[in-house]
């Protein structure tokens, strides 16, 4: 009778901690990489964001001739004011949602008008990753200045 050799093989200890070695290695050099990216997408998607309720509240603007209060908020853009001065041609709302805009950290978009970087009209802005006042590079607040 001929007998048919099998040879069975497996890994060695050593095979797969080169293996393990390797995938480390990749990941130290992709891995920084890939969150860079993904903190910068998220402050243009903040960016896009305050651009788009800019261009909103010039429409407010044209409409009725000043720009909602700090107390009014960026509600006034999605129903009418009801805190003095109630805009008498209010053509909104403004904003097809009907919530205040998050940024990509969850937080609403702050708002306010006179603004401190822009007295003479308003300060739209994110607090940022960090959700606070502040801060420096991917820290930073994110804002229409």
């Amino acid at each position: 009778m001929n007998q048919i050799r099998t040879s069975e093989r497996g890994y060695t200890l050593m095979e797969v901690l080169a293996v393990l070695a390797l995938i480390a290695a990749l990941l130290t050099l992709v891995g920084p990489n890939v969150i860079n990216s993904m903190n910068s997408g998220q402050v243009k998607a903040t960016k896009s964001q305050i651009k788009a309720l800019d261009n909103v509240l010039k429409q407010y603007y044209m409409d009725n001739y000043t720009y909602p209060t700090t107390e009014q908020g960026l509600k006034a853009l999605i129903e009418k004011p009801t805190i003095p001065p109630i805009p008498e041609n209010w053509n909104g709302p403004y904003l097809s949602e009907k919530t205040i805009p998050k940024d990509p950290w969850g937080e609403e978009i702050k708002y306010i008008s006179p603004g401190v970087h822009n007295p003479d009209k308003y300060d739209i802005f994110s607090l940022g990753r960090d959700k606070k006042e502040g801060g420096e590079g991917i820290e930073a607040d994110i804002g229409n200045w």
